[in-house]
């Protein structure tokens, strides 16, 4: 990711920002499909922009839409009364562009917007952390991590909060406070660790 990508995003106190950032096989979509149900039984319209690191697919072969989308069509929107979908080809690019998907979302009015994926991106983050998955812990080189859920103690930051990842009541809590935050949060925690960058 270039500087100049990371740059384009620009935050709006109306649309709350959270990225859920770990590595692959810590989980992240499972927990998420156990605290979406919670958030909307707080009320809460959560949108979620997950990043795939692979080509992927959400129409069928031989279907109107993808012969249509094949042809040439983009973006390729399909509707019924049930949903809405809408598919578009990105050639040539290196990466999706975080901000302008926030931009699609932006007209539904989420209450939030979790962010999955997208771990270089300067935004505030949730970080979920197994030891078992032996990777390194990000929070000490992400001064935009502002929790991290484990399921073991670790040593954080001051300014980082600690959560149990198995405690899902919390981590619903956390998260449903999120949007009265957010406002306070659009800036990196100040990185003051001993022989930290300025």
């Amino acid at each position: 990711m270039s500087d100049g990508v990371a740059e384009n995003l620009s935050f709006d106190n109306d649309l709350p920002l959270l990225g859920i950032a770990a590595w692959s096989g810590t989980g992240k979509t499972t927990l998420l499909e156990q605290l979406l149900p919670r958030l909307g039984e707080r009320g809460l319209r959560v949108a979620v922009i997950k990043h795939a690191h692979h080509g992927f697919d959400v129409d069928q072969p031989g279907k109107d839409s993808h012969r249509l989308r094949q042809a040439g069509a983009s973006p390729m929107l399909v509707a019924s009364r049930a949903r809405v979908a809408l598919m578009m080809e990105t050639p040539g690019r290196e990466e999706a562009d975080l901000a302008e998907l926030i931009d699609m979302v932006r007209p539904q009015r989420p209450d939030l917007v979790l962010v999955e994926g997208f771990k270089a991106w300067p935004l505030p983050k949730l970080e979920l952390y197994r030891p078992e998955v032996g990777k390194s812990l990000r929070v000490a080189e992400d001064p935009w991590v502002r929790a991290v859920a484990s399921d073991a103690p670790l040593t954080l930051p001051q300014d980082v909060e600690a959560l149990d990842l198995n405690d899902l009541a919390a981590l619903t809590d956390w998260i449903a406070a999120w949007p009265a935050r957010w406002p306070a949060s659009q800036l990196p925690r100040e990185r003051n660790r001993e022989g930290a960058a300025p």
